[in-house]
């Protein structure tokens, strides 16, 4: 795949199009409060991994419209009795589930609580999930995919009721009685990226805890761009909808500016490290970047705006870095620990 997208230094500088409703926060707001208003429910399960060095829970919690959403917390084996660890909450790509209970532990291998939130509605790509989506909108006639689903209005669109399950799955990590909740990072890769930008950005001023957000070659951001240029992936299912409703872009985009992650990531205040492909041809360089450039930028002021930090892949795809970016995460989350240590007093 050539290098299609703009040039290194218009990517530093590029900002989105979206138009961000006058009404998005009042939108956000009372979305937010409608879920927290039913019970979190959050059980855990210890369920046999057949893993001697991790001790792993089946988990379920109250999502969006109180619906059972399930995801797996994985634990150290060896750790301190009665200690608290810092927690890696994990968002998963787009068609995909939580899998199996030992497929990915990583974050529990490192010495981190692991906890992976199941996609409603998903796990139909290769990694099973186990979550249905049982809202009335998940029955409408859309363009193959989810990317259509329920978006002829704000309230019924598929996302609205993911970010929610996303939201509410920090509230569900902080609730286990071995988790540190004052210390949460946020991760995910494709999907996954934009739901921790999201998660990030609706939990600034409503969650305390959250301390850095890893968004790995994002999707979910800069629709009007994303729609108009990605030709492969899940953006093309908006357009293919589009190709058989010509009427409906305008009214379709009014709808995607309530969920695109370059005005939620706005109001994000947690530090972030996100990673870009420059030949990524599902979340092209240039939507990355619109998220990334856009990132904390809505702090009141400039003392607040969180820092951030970008990873370029020039030569890959939407594999984006991989094992190299897993090092480089590793890193940085160590960094960002290291940094909430209290300081040494001295004495004379």
């Amino acid at each position: 795949m050539p290098l299609f997208d703009m040039p290194m230094d218009q990517l530093r500088t590029y900002t989105s199009s979206a138009v961000e409703p006058e009404d998005f926060d009042t939108f956000w707001d009372q979305t937010i409060a409608a879920a927290q208003g039913f019970p979190l429910n959050a059980v855990y399960a210890p369920v046999e991994n057949h893993l001697a060095v991790i001790d792993s829970f089946d988990v379920s919690f109250s999502g969006f419209d109180g619906a059972p959403i399930k995801g797996w917390l994985h634990l150290p084996a060896t750790r301190a009795a009665g200690g608290r660890l810092p927690v890696v909450v994990q968002y998963i790509g787009y068609s995909g589930g939580r899998g199996l209970v030992q497929q990915d532990t990583k974050w529990a291998q490192a010495g981190y609580a692991h906890f992976i939130m199941d996609t409603r509605g998903q796990g139909y790509g290769g990694i099973l999930g186990e979550t249905a989506d049982p809202h009335p909108s998940a029955g409408e006639v859309s363009y193959a995919g989810l990317m259509t689903r329920g978006i002829s209005s704000r309230e019924n669109y598929y996302y609205r009721r993911v970010y929610v399950d996303a939201f509410r799955a920090i509230e569900a990590a902080q609730s286990h009685p071995e988790v540190d909740a004052a210390k949460v990072l946020l991760v995910g890769l494709s999907q996954g990226g934009g739901l921790a930008i999201a998660a990030a950005g609706l939990a600034a001023g409503r969650l305390d805890g959250v301390l850095a957000t890893m968004a790995d070659v994002p999707f979910l951001q800069d629709f009007p761009r994303a729609i108009d240029i990605a030709p492969r992936g899940p953006y093309p299912e908006i357009a293919g909808f589009l190709n058989r409703h010509r009427d409906r872009y305008e009214p379709i985009l009014a709808v995607l500016n309530y969920f695109d992650g370059v005005h939620l990531g706005r109001r994000a205040t947690t530090p972030a490290l996100f990673s870009v492909a420059q030949m990524d041809d599902v979340c092209p360089p240039s939507t990355v970047f619109a998220a990334y450039n856009a990132y904390g930028a809505g702090a009141a002021v400039p003392q607040a705006v969180p820092a951030k930090e970008i990873e370029v892949y020039r030569f890959n795809n939407h594999e984006g870095g991989q094992e190299h970016h897993w090092v480089r995460q590793l890193r940085y989350v160590a960094d960002v620990l290291a940094r909430q240590r209290p300081r040494m007093t001295a004495h004379a």
